[in-house]
């Protein structure tokens, strides 16, 4: 028979357990949210700096028939050593900063290599390659975008979207084509594998790229029921530690949904959500739709001409 003083010696522990589990859930929370916090302020400084994507002012396509390019200097074309600049007399790049003046061959660009080849006055000239198109793209931090830029939204911190998932490698890597913001180029990215969860009942599965900039990471890009309500319409990202030796298990801390760069600029040849990934639920977490995007009467997403 369990005593008076024995039950209310139980009741205490259980509360006192109870008590404790409390605090630490609610320490673990505030600790993710200040992290998450961080994460945010991270993003924010990055797109405020003088030669960050906001700064991104011209897009231009380049192919083997040299031609003047609005807003630089010289002819541009590219071939098999590259992309190639003629400049006329009067005209210069800096390159390695020295002045260079009449050709100059910038050598073979690597696809998806971000490469500040040159510049002129404050103006950064980058060359890249996206779909084996080598694209020219010019960064002025007097960019009117990056001038007026103003703090993205964000769905609150909300640790109910932290959601455990599984991994399902593949066998092995494979290569998968997606598309991307700007029209006549397609990514090949390499997929290796699905993060598989459970969401309002339903079993989900979302396929994971490598994430080739940050070791021992997934990307996952995706569209949900919010995309162009309250989110950016054509995809968002979410970058996942991967598990580690011995286990499959990942964690979606959807908190950390972030926009691409071309949720702000129409310079940005983004890669999209495969159809795998376009979720027919809401993800109310994340990176909302940017407060402010002017848009320019014109790209510049052409050839040089």
């Amino acid at each position: 028979m369990t005593t008076a003083t024995e039950t209310a010696t139980a009741t205490e522990t259980a509360t006192a357990t109870e008590t404790a589990t409390a605090t630490e859930t609610a320490t673990a929370t505030e600790t993710a949210r200040a992290e998450w916090d961080a994460w945010r302020e991270e993003a924010e400084q990055q797109r405020r700096e003088p030669y960050g994507f906001l700064a991104y002012s011209a897009l231009h396509f380049l192919d083997g028939e040299p031609g003047r390019v609005e807003g630089f200097p010289g002819r541009w074309a590219t071939g098999e050593q590259g992309p190639i600049v003629e400049l006329d007399e009067g005209e210069s790049l800096t390159v390695d900063g020295e002045a260079v003046t009449g050709r100059h061959v910038f050598g073979p660009v690597r696809e998806r290599e971000f490469r500040r080849a040159a510049s002129f006055g404050d103006v950064v000239v980058e060359l890249s390659r996206r779909g084996g198109h080598d694209l020219l793209r010019s960064l002025d931090p007097r960019h009117p975008l990056r001038e007026t830029y103003v703090r993205t939204p964000a769905f609150d911190y909300d640790p109910a979207w932290v959601i455990p998932a599984e991994f399902a490698p593949y066998s092995a890597p494979r290569p998968i084509e997606v598309a991307a913001a700007v029209d006549g180029i397609v990514h090949t990215h390499e997929a290796i594998g699905e993060a598989v969860f459970a969401l309002d009942g339903a079993e989900l599965r979302l396929i994971l790229l490598r994430a080739e900039h940050l070791a021992g990471a997934g990307l996952i890009l995706f569209t949900d029921a919010t995309s162009g309500v309250t989110t950016y319409r054509a995809s968002r990202r979410l970058i996942t530690p991967l598990p580690v030796p011995g286990s499959m298990q990942l964690v979606l801390d959807f908190n950390r949904a972030g926009n691409l760069q071309c949720a702000y600029t129409p310079y940005a040849p983004c890669p999209l959500a495969p159809p795998q990934n376009r979720l027919t639920i809401p993800i109310e977490a994340g990176e909302q739709i940017p407060t402010f995007r002017p848009e320019p009467a014109e790209t510049g997403e052409h050839p040089a001409s």
